[in-house]
């Protein structure tokens, strides 16, 4: 063992490692990312769980009761109902995660101290505002002096089965990780083995050299979503209540965006390498800040804003809705509609990149 040529090798990694600016900076952003993300947009408590409240009663006691569940910061309550009706409707279209029903005979339920006075309908498809429901389960309401002063009622998971949380959300999590990945290397690897070359040497516009990268992979992604529905069903009785094909419709929606990612990844990167890493590099705020893993409603503000800008945070809503609440696409028309803006930016950002490589 000799240190001076040791220490020569050791010099040249290093200077390596310098001139390699994006390898570089991975080294201090994937732990700063981590620790932000950990630190302040992770949080187990949950507050502000948008809400519905509908008050059958309508009386100073019944308003009361209201404002008091209000004040614990848990239930957001954005809409005043008229109608049962509404509550289905609002949760099945995403709007509510909860609904506070004050029943008619709300004052009688508070004099006999037989039956819990308030009634919490909550979707049952987010296990986070399960566990929030259940902290109000015992909440003090004015002249209630029984333990439980809130019943609550899950919609669509009563059994509470955590698989129907999961496999919905591995649908997105899964597609995330392999199709981002697959076609951030793509054009790279295409790159490093001269055929890019060649296909400048033939006629193959931008578009259709984009375009012909994707499709491949749009059907690996639709294999991928059958296999995950299969076995889901098989081992978990995770079920599909709403359209199978407008499942499939949304899958192909998120499936063609987490493409145009890749390809607009690979544009940015030189090495195979590099786009594995800045494909990892989006996984981790995706994963963690789309509500698959950590309770969406309890993220700092800031956090939800650039949740928002991320595919997979709007797949999740569109296929819990789907698989678990019966909607349809129309209903969850929002996230179909920013699918849609991200992929059609994020292709035409990959196309102006790759013909500035032609050219």
């Amino acid at each position: 063992m000799n240190l001076r040529r040791l220490s020569a090798i050791v010099v040249k990694e290093l200077r390596q490692l310098r001139r390699d600016k994006l390898t570089f900076a991975m080294i201090a952003g994937i732990p700063l990312l981590q620790l932000v993300l950990f630190g302040y947009a992770i949080n187990m408590d949950v507050r502000g769980i948008e809400a519905a409240v509908l008050d059958q009663a309508n009386t100073a006691s019944s308003r009361e009761a209201v404002a008091e569940i209000a004040s614990s910061q848990v239930l957001d309550l954005r809409y005043r109902l008229s109608s049962p009706q509404q509550i289905d409707q609002l949760l099945r279209q995403g709007k509510i995660s909860a609904a506070l029903v004050v029943p008619a005979d709300f004052d009688a339920r508070l004099q006999r101290q037989d039956r819990p006075p308030l009634q919490l309908i909550v979707d049952g498809s987010d296990q986070s505002v399960q566990a929030s429901a259940r902290q109000l389960a015992a909440y003090p309401l004015p002249g209630w002096e029984s333990r439980q002063g809130v019943e609550v009622v899950n919609f669509y998971n009563p059994e509470r089965l955590a698989p129907l949380n999961t496999v919905p959300g591995l649908l997105g999590v899964i597609l995330t990780m392999t199709m981002v990945l697959f076609t951030a290397v793509a054009l790279v690897r295409e790159r490093e083995h001269g055929n890019l070359e060649m296909l400048i040497a033939t006629p193959v516009s931008p578009w259709e050299l984009t375009i012909g990268k994707l499709l491949p992979f749009v059907g690996i992604g639709l294999v991928q979503i059958t296999v995950i529905l299969v076995v889901g069903y098989w081992l978990f009785g995770v079920p599909v209540r709403g359209s199978l094909l407008e499942l499939y419709a949304a899958s192909l929606l998120f499936i063609v965006a987490s493409l145009a990612l890749g390809v607009y990844l690979s544009t940015l990167s030189q090495t195979q390498f590099q786009a594995m890493q800045m494909a990892f590099f989006t996984f981790l705020p995706q994963i963690l800040l789309s509500g698959f893993m950590f309770p969406f409603a309890g993220m700092p503000k800031a956090a939800q804003w650039i949740a928002e800008l991320m595919p997979l945070t709007h797949y999740l809503r569109l296929a819990r809705g789907i698989m678990l609440r019966e909607a349809t696409l129309l209903e969850l028309w929002p996230p179909v509609l920013v699918l849609l803006l991200f992929s059609a930016l994020l292709l035409a950002l990959a196309v102006t990149r790759i013909s500035k490589r032609l050219d």
